[in-house]
């Protein structure tokens, strides 16, 4: 909170918006910045960021792949594709 308390701006009011599991804020009398994440359910807040899942669902998703093959396979297959991907950036 003390990183986004000092980009805030002084003495502007804000309100809080909660939409599908997502707690946003906005400045009251400031239109032109528009509203950003402060919080909420953790898997909602990583589809509103545009990720696929949250931390959660990833480490739900490892321990799966411990008893069940065809998921291990799979995701072993992102894993090389992911380092091939990264070694051309």
């Amino acid at each position: 909170m003390s990183l986004l308390k000092n980009k805030l701006k002084p003495n502007q009011p804000l309100i809080y918006e909660r939409a599908a599991g997502v707690v946003y804020a906005r400045y009251r009398n400031i239109p032109d910045i528009p509203r950003w994440i402060v919080g909420g359910d953790a898997d909602a807040v990583a589809k509103a960021q545009g990720k696929i899942f949250d931390y959660q669902t990833w480490n739900e998703m490892m321990t799966v792949a411990e008893t069940n093959t065809t998921l291990k396979k799979y995701l072993q297959k992102a894993v090389e594709i992911y380092y091939m991907i990264k070694e051309t950036k």
